[in-house]
């Protein structure tokens, strides 16, 4: 890659097949790096086991091809990334942002602490001398303000401290936080610009944060409206939302650009998911995406 590519990528996580919203975000990633002339990545975001469905990795990498949304390079899997994790877990205890952390999720409910995206952790455990057994690992956050530029929703900002906060980074059963595999997978995937849905916007300052502890870059990001179903609910697998039918590639593609605003034209519907794409990238315009969700 050269100093000038520009990057973008597709992280879903392997809990089931590709429905309508995850679809909606894979094309505007795709069509948004495409219209740039740069480099669409795919990452498997396979960090939790006990979440994940047998045979829906290899289900989503089908569905992808079928409507024509193929990827630079090798798959990325964070099941394989564990040496990565470990590293930037050994950069933020060196620079004293860590500790050990026995506290049960019952208990910071019970602390009273509530705020807007749940339990506000108070910092119990930041100050004593808690083992490794049986504990996870927070991160220090800080009274600072973290702003996020979002091309799609304008400015969001939280004060990390008082809106979450210090943060889990590894979990109590040793599997790797979130927030901190993706911040390492990005750096490691020369990813310069995140489209992703809007139900990801309160965790960006988290991953900034991170971003910034351990020294890494921080892309451009937007956030897309979220598709709901018929009752107002984000579709999702816990939500019973159909997966794809890629014999209806085309279909599925056309009503993606509908839902992002992108203006097709009717006749478009029938053509294939290549010419779909071409014209998506050709046509492509985040000014026109809403930033509210829309009913599906």
């Amino acid at each position: 890659m050269t100093n000038t590519t520009r990057r973008g990528r597709f992280a879903p996580s392997p809990t089931g097949q590709l429905h309508m919203g995850s679809m909606v975000a894979a094309v505007g990633s795709y069509l948004n790096i495409r219209s740039q002339h740069g480099e669409w990545l795919l990452r498997m975001d396979d960090i939790d086991p006990p979440r994940e469905e047998p045979g829906a990795a290899a289900s989503i990498l089908e569905s992808l091809e079928a409507h024509g949304l193929y990827w630079e390079g090798e798959v990325m899997y964070q099941s394989h990334r564990n040496e990565a994790y470990e590293a930037a877990l050994e950069q933020l205890h060196k620079q004293g942002l860590s500790y050990y952390c026995r506290c049960t999720r019952k208990q910071i409910e019970q602390a009273g602490n509530a705020g807007d995206y749940g339990p506000i952790y108070s910092g119990h455990c930041r100050d004593k001398s808690v083992g490794s057994d049986d504990a996870a690992i927070r991160i220090c956050t800080s009274s600072n303000t973290v702003i996020t530029p979002d091309l799609i929703q304008g400015d969001y900002q939280q004060i990390l401290d008082q809106a979450i906060g210090d943060f889990v980074v590894r979990r109590r059963d040793k599997l790797y936080a979130y927030h901190l595999a993706v911040v390492v997978d990005d750096a490691e995937q020369d990813i310069t610009e995140i489209v992703r849905g809007l139900d990801l916007l309160d965790s960006t300052p988290r991953q900034q944060y991170l971003q910034q502890c351990l020294g890494l870059p921080t892309p451009v990001y937007a956030h897309l409206p979220i598709v709901l179903n018929q009752q107002g609910q984000k579709l999702s697998k816990q939500n019973l939302a159909p997966p794809l039918d890629s014999t209806r590639a085309s279909d599925n593609l056309y009503q993606a650009l509908v839902f992002l605003k992108q203006n097709p034209p009717t006749n478009l519907a029938m053509e294939s998911p290549d010419a779909i794409l071409e014209w998506g990238v050709k046509n492509w315009d985040m000014n026109r995406i809403s930033k509210t969700t829309s009913p599906d």
